[in-house]
């Protein structure tokens, strides 16, 4: 019999809501040595992801969008509202000014199978675990497949 994803994720799953600081957020990933947290609200419910990647802007600011000047107007060569969500990340202080949107879950009821498909097909490193309700109830990993396959051996 195949395995669940409740069979291999990570069911005590560390998460963060969108007004938590995130200065506490990067403390946790640091201590806890995990690449992302899922953001839940009140209920519980998915709101998004905080990966390392999110924190990328922290550190490598953003640079001006390519333009040319033309009669004194400014013609910019890329879309000026991403620079502006660029910037906002950038200088973002809580999870919910830095974090991903909401990109794939996964139930517990699906085969590890069909995980391990989604990430790769999908070029990710991690699927939260959701219930009925949309609520998180575990994360599962690439590291958490690896190692399935490896007790399998």
């Amino acid at each position: 019999m195949s395995k669940t994803v409740a069979d291999v994720m990570t069911a005590d799953v560390i998460t963060v809501k969108q007004e938590t600081p995130l200065t506490e957020a990067i403390k946790i990933l640091a201590e806890k040595k995990i690449s992302a947290l899922p953001v839940v609200d009140d209920s519980g419910k998915l709101a998004g992801i905080l990966s390392e990647r999110d924190l990328m802007w922290q550190e490598s600011g953003v640079e001006a969008p390519p333009y040319i000047m033309l009669l004194d107007s400014i013609i910019y060569l890329q879309n000026p509202a991403q620079h502006n969500k660029e910037i906002h990340k950038a200088l973002g202080q809580t999870v919910g000014e830095v974090m991903g949107g909401i990109s794939l879950t996964i139930e517990p009821d699906q085969p590890v199978r069909e995980a391990a498909r989604l990430m790769h097909s999908e070029e990710i490193r991690r699927l939260p675990v959701v219930n009925e309700q949309k609520q998180v109830i575990g994360i599962i990993t690439q590291g958490d497949i690896v190692r399935m396959m490896a007790s399998d051996y």
